[in-house]
């Protein structure tokens, strides 16, 4: 059977990669990527700023009495009151997102929720995985939980840079209104998801491979079997 020490291992690793796919949800399920705001032209009118993830796309108005910042945006938005959000037209037909009707986002949206799919996808498949090596003690499960873990991860920053890609789009193409962008929390979450199931998933390879030899006469022959 597993030795104790290995399977706190385990334990402790699969504990901290729950974290990262808590943190992966939050991301997927949340619109808080990245906020954008306009220039605004004078005073005393009403600024307009919007915050996205990638499903769906919020706009805000909000009324600007003074100026907040050199650069005439909006300044420091704050994203709480009334919000006017649409899906993105491509998962709902007959709604507009005039921003992503007027530039070539959809592509860079598609692919963006596509592979977050798939790295949702992925972690479900590690933790049943994971979860059916502890019940039904098929230690070599382990291995494959490792790698479904990493690449979960492996796609939740190439998602992240797709999205990364889009807004750089969004604010250097012409067509748009937005001068101004922060990434939010959800892209944090995202990002902190891809540390996690990454470092965690690598780890739980190397915890699952077999125990190497402890002195240099021991032969890998003498080594204590796995099982």
């Amino acid at each position: 059977a597993m030795d104790e020490g290995k399977a706190l291992k385990i334990r402790v690793t699969f504990s901290v990669i729950l974290v990262g796919v808590s943190l992966m949800f939050a991301a997927v399920v949340t619109d808080h990527w990245a906020v954008l705001s306009h220039k605004v032209e004078h005073y005393n009118s009403t600024c307009e700023a919007a915050h996205f993830g990638l499903w769906r796309l919020c706009t805000k108005q909000f009324y600007i009495q003074e100026q907040v910042t050199k650069e005439r945006s909006c300044g420091k938005i704050t994203l709480t009151g009334d919000r006017n959000c649409s899906y993105f037209k491509h998962f709902s037909p007959g709604q507009s997102t005039e921003i992503f009707e007027r530039t070539t986002q959809k592509e860079y949206s598609i692919s963006a929720a596509a592979i977050a799919i798939f790295s949702v996808g992925f972690a479900i498949i590690g933790t049943i995985c994971i979860l059916l090596s502890f019940r039904k003690k098929m230690d070599y499960l382990l291995k494959p939980a490792s790698m479904f873990y990493t690449f979960a991860g492996l796609c939740m920053i190439i998602s992240v840079e797709v999205m990364r890609q889009s807004v750089k789009r969004m604010i250097d193409s012409k067509e748009t209104i937005w001068i101004e962008y922060y990434y939010s929390w959800s892209f944090a979450c995202a990002c902190a998801s891809f540390v996690l199931l990454f470092i965690c998933g690598i780890a739980l390879l190397l915890i699952s491979l077999p125990r190497f030899p402890q002195n240099p006469w021991e032969s890998c022959m003498d080594a204590e079997p796995e099982h």
